[in-house]
Parts: structure tokens; sequence; C-alpha cells
């Protein structure tokens, strides 16, 4: 046992040895009975159950297990993974940048239509009148038949018509006549379901790191927030960032070299720097708070922390700082993480609610319950123009889908953990791939996408081999036009897709966008039927069947024919006894047989493919280049033949 002397007293002083081992009540009791018998022999040596001594020793016991079981619980809900309480899992979610979900909105889309008068179009036939065309203006609220409020998020302009938002004319004839006098406009629009409310907070002297508290809970969306003189606070996922996307238009005004793609693209994103913004945050009350920065300070930042280029000006006219004490706590009343709001009022508009039962059935979405639908009737006439108004009809062709509850804390767990791993950042094919699909449809149709390190030639000793370029990636791309047939993604998109990733990417990522090759083919396949069987029937459930594996939706670019799959699926239909050649069973006959389709003039792309020299061992591969098989008409393009019935 080590020893020490206290040179103020010349006394020795035993270290005396802890045991750090015991924490539970049973272990702390022992271990204060072997101290007291080893450093204490003579000062006391009753150690009965009902003495004095064993009642002082097991309080101090009781009151070190329950100490180490509030440590321990403490430490506990510090993780995530093993944190329990409501509060810490929000806490240490949103510490990683998770947001919980305390409500998801259900969403549908609208199909809306108006009746507008028609008018000769100068050869011979009628077309619509436009000028009686009106504008649904976005957040209009429309009622289900259970009482579920839906908003609408885009505006319906009747005037326009796009790929991204295609406008169905549709004559009217009358009865009694054979010449029509109206046509029925019809487009379609996104709505979320939840209620729409505005809420104002007053403020006085600006104070670092304000915050307010909105009054709803389970608050889905944050619309806007503009202050009294009409100045926009934008949300950040931190404080930090002082850049955000904003969308405008794609004019000649505003963009003139990809405005000529305006019809396909009718908005363009653009980096702007703010010092107005604002973060959320998610109580375990399940409302959300809005934090604001630390700027307090109406003088420039340079004066406030002084920089290099302002310190020490030997200038008469400069400024100088040299004589000049600044507390380093100033930095915080800087712009570097926002302005904080003062002296003004704020507007905030936000949604909140959703639940399961927002997933209403269709065709029951059709109660006006607060609109805003205009008609510019300046040389109009008013009969008319009232007419077209009173026309407007609002319905729900499909359900609504994806509302739910909230986030159970087991969810919040996993789902932070992940969103962590990502870090936010475009790292890994699958990053950039989910990164593309998740750009707003308002900037563009990203229907495929596919990523590869960029290739570059190297020269050693006079022979030329192909490289990784790891400074550079090909992103192939490919859009859908009106019919949901493949097509090139325009300049315009592009455009945007790259300014959404600049803020995800890796600084020394470049990122070429491409288009990929599409690939149109038609197959062939022939059956035996067993008997019994309609043969007509079972042929066309079979063609069905293939018409559904190569449903673009699940086709992804690069991706091969696996041709025994095909007869496999054919195989599955009741009634098929087999799957034979559709050329006759002589040898060497492939059971199905796929042709490329590359006509223009018929509306295929044109790629010409050789698919025999590209078939191996069954299986249909893509072309070097990325490319991806598209079945564009399965009405004429599958093949299919009865041989005969067992």
């Amino acid at each position: 046992m080590a020893t020490n002397v206290d040179y103020n007293t010349n006394k020795k002083i035993v270290k005396k040895d802890v045991s750090y081992l015991g924490r539970d009540f049973s272990s702390i009791r022992q271990n204060l009975i072997e101290f007291a018998k080893t450093y204490f022999p003579n000062t006391y040596n009753d150690f009965n159950e009902s003495s004095p001594g064993m009642m002082f020793i097991e309080m101090a016991s009781y009151v070190g297990d329950v100490l180490n079981y509030y440590v321990d619980n403490q430490y506990k809900e510090t993780l995530i993974e093993y944190a329990e309480e409501k509060k810490n899992i929000f806490d240490i979610a949103q510490s990683l940048g998770y947001k919980p979900s305390l409500a998801i909105p259900a969403t549908v889309e609208l199909q809306v239509s108006q009746l507008v008068p028609a008018k000769d179009d100068g050869s011979g036939g009628f077309e619509p009148d436009l000028s009686y065309a009106g504008v649904l203006s976005a957040n209009s609220i429309i009622t289900s038949d259970t009482g579920v409020d839906f908003t609408t998020l885009d505006d319906v302009n009747f005037k326009v018509s796009s790929e991204l938002d295609r406008r169905i004319d549709e004559v009217q004839v009358p009865t009694s006549g054979t010449d029509p006098t109206q046509f029925k406009l019809t487009k379609m629009v996104l709505a979320k379901s939840g209620e729409t409310v505005t809420e104002t907070f007053s403020f006085g002297n600006a104070k670092k790191f304000d915050k307010i508290v909105l009054s709803n809970d389970k608050v889905t969306e944050i619309v806007s927030v503009t202050d009294s003189n009409n100045n926009k606070f934008y949300q950040v996922p931190f404080l930090a960032q002082d850049t955000v996307f904003e969308s405008i238009e794609n004019t000649t005004l505003n963009d003139p070299t990809y405005s000529a793609f305006q019809n396909d693209t009718p908005y363009m994103l653009r980096l702007i720097k703010t010092a107005r913004r604002f973060t959320t945050y998610i109580r375990d009350d399940n409302k959300m708070e809005l934090r604001f920065g630390s700027g307090v300070s109406d003088n420039p930042d340079e004066v406030i922390v002084p920089n290099p280029d302002n310190v020490g000006s030997a200038l008469s006219f400069g400024v100088t700082h040299l004589d000049t004490a600044f507390d380093p706590s100033n930095f915080m009343k800087t712009r570097t993480f926002g302005l904080a709001p003062s002296n003004t009022t704020l507007t905030i508009t936000y949604r909140f609610g959703g639940a399961v039962e927002h997933n209403v059935r269709s065709n029951t979405i059709n109660f006006p319950k607060s609109i805003t639908f205009t008609i510019q009737e300046d040389g109009l006439d008013s009969s008319l123009v009232q007419t077209s108004k009173d026309s407007l009809s609002i319905n729900n062709p499909t359900p609504a889908s994806g509302g739910s509850s909230e986030e159970t804390l087991t969810e919040v767990k996993q789902n932070a953990s992940a969103y962590f791993n990502a870090q936010n950042r475009a790292v890994t094919q699958a990053d950039y791939i989910t990164r593309v699909y998740s750009l707003p449809q308002k900037y563009g149709n990203i229907a495929k996408a596919f990523i590869v390190q960029d290739k570059q030639l190297q020269i050693n000793n006079d022979t030329t081999e192909e490289i990784d370029n790891p400074l550079a990636l090909n992103m192939y791309l490919l859009g859908y036009d009106s019919n949901k047939y493949l097509a090139n993604v325009n300049e315009a998109v592009k455009q945007n897709l790259k300014m959404y990733l600049s803020q995800y990417r890796i600084v020394t990522d470049a990122i070429n966008l491409k288009n990929a090759y599409i690939i149109n083919f038609g197959i062939k396949f022939g059956i035996i039927t067993q008997r019994g069987y309609n043969q007509n029937s079972v042929l066309f459930k079979c063609i069905q069947r293939v018409r559904e594996h190569f449903n673009i939706d699940k086709w992804q670019i690069n991706q091969p024919i696996v041709l025994s799959d095909v007869a496999y699926q054919i195989s599955l239909v009741e009634g098929v006894a087999s799957v034979v050649p559709p050329d006759g069973n002589e040898p060497g006959n492939p059971l199905i047989i796929v042709e490329n389709k590359a006509t223009t003039s018929e509306g295929y792309s044109g790629n010409v493919y050789d698919i025999a020299q590209s078939t191996k061992n069954g299986i249909v591969y893509p072309s070097k280049d990325p490319s991806i098989f598209e079945l564009k008409y399965p009405d004429t393009d599958i093949i299919g033949k009865v041989l005969g019935e067992i």
C-alpha cells in the first residue's frame, strides 16, 4: 500500500484503495464493509445487521445505488440507440440534422376543369377561345366528403399547356347541332391534405437567437415568412448557411439562355445569399419552434469585428482599431449566423395536420372551400365570363395516398441514424441517384438516372489505354414526354439539376450531364395451351403479363433483358402448358425473340442496335454507352402465338 507524507504535520498519509466496480446496492454494501474492516479495524467492528453502523452503511449503499442508476440512465439517454425519453430522442435526432415527422399529409392529383366558348380557328375548324381561360390560384382549398381539406400546391393556368403541365381540350357539341359551342379544358394539379393558417408575431429590440413557437402542433411545412417591410425569411438546415435556392419563372427577361425551354421547364433554380434566415426545431410536445440568427447590430460586420483590410489603416479618413479593444463575443452579433428580427412583425404561413384518415377515396374531393379563380375580363362578354367561372369543377379520379400519423420513436431513431450516415452529401452512386430523383418536378422531369466514372485516355509507350478520371462523373439522364414515353432531357432541366446537385456534391467532383440512349424493341413468343382453356383468353393474359414485365417504371438504364425471366412470367399464366419458339420447334430457335425498332417515322428513337450480337447465354445486354430498353408500343410490339394445346 502506497504512503505519502504531509510535510506540514510530518505525518504519513495512507492512500486507501477504492473499488469502483461495485455499482448496485449489494456490491456497494459489501465494499463499504470491507473498507471499514481494512482501514478502521479498531474504530468500528460491529457489523451485526441491526447495529447503528450497518444502518449508515446500508443508507450510503442505497444512495450510491440510486445515484448510479441515474448516472447510467442519463448516459443511456445521450445515445440515440438506447434513449427512451421522447425529448432526448428528438434532441439527438435534430442535432444529427434529422427532423422527426409529426404527421405526413396525404397527396392527391386533382382534376380541374372549366368550359370556354368555341371559336373559328381560321381553317374551317374550331378551337377553344383561351381568352376565357382562367387561373385557379395556388393554396386553393377543396374539401372531401369526409371533411378533409386539401390545398393545391401550384397555380392551374388554363391558358398554357406544356409537357409538364398538360392541358386536355375536349369538344362539347350540343345535342341539337353539329358545330361545337364549347370546349372543356382539363388540367391536373397536386394537392396536399391538412390546414393552412397564418400567424403573426411582433418583435421589439433584436435578441440573439430569438425564437417563437407556432400555436398549432404537427406542423408539416413552413410556406412563407415575411416581415413588415415584405422582406422574406428563408428556411435553412443550419444558421451558418447563408445561401439558399430560389425559384424564378423561366422567361426571356429572367434567363434569355434557357427561356426557349419554358414550356417544358417553367421554373429555374438560382442561388442567392441572404442574412434573413431561420431554422426549425420540433419540440416533444409536437409543436414547432422557429429559431433566428444572432445578428443584432445595424453596423456593418467589419466594424463589429475588424478584418485585416481595415485594422490599423494610417489614412486620415480610414478606420483604425489598433487603439480600441473589442469583445471576441462580438462575433456572435454579426450576420454570420443570420439576422435576428427587430422592431417588426413577422407573418408566418404554414401547413399542419396529416393522418391515415386523409387517404380518402377517389371521386370524393370536389367541394370548393376557399378558392381563387380569376379570368381577365377586359373586352370579354360578361355573361360568357360568368358562365366560364361557374363551370369550374374539381375532382380526384384517384384516391389520396401517403398520409400517416407521426413517426414512432423507433422510426425516429432509425431514420436519424441513416440520415446522419448520409451526411447530407452526395458521395456514393446511390447518393447521387437519390438526389436526382428528389429534384422538385417544377424544375424538370427526370425519369431515369445512371452514373458512372468518367474515362480519360492515357498514353504509355505508344500505347493508349482508357483509365478512370477520378475528378469527374458522367450522369446519364432521361425524362418522360406527355405520353410517358422516354425522351431526352432538355438543357434547362440539366442546368437546374446542376444547380441543385451543387449543394450536395463533393467539391472535387465534376458532373457531366448526358442523355442516355433509348433502344426500342418488339417481342415475340409462342405458347402451348392446356386443354379446356380458351386460347384467346390465355394469349391475352400472356400479352398482359409481358406488358407488365416491361412496364417502363420497372426498368433502369443499363438493365439487361433476361429472356428466361420473360418466359417464366408467361409460364405463370393459368392455362399455359409450355412456352415454345414462335417460329417453330426447330433446333436453335429461341423461345423469346427480341427485335430492334428504330424507324423514326413510326415514333421510335432511331437508335439502331444489333440485338442478336448483344445476346449472350439468353441475356440481351445493353450497349456499352449507357442505354435503356423501352417497349414503347406494347399494343403492337408484343406478338404472341398459340401453337397448339395438350
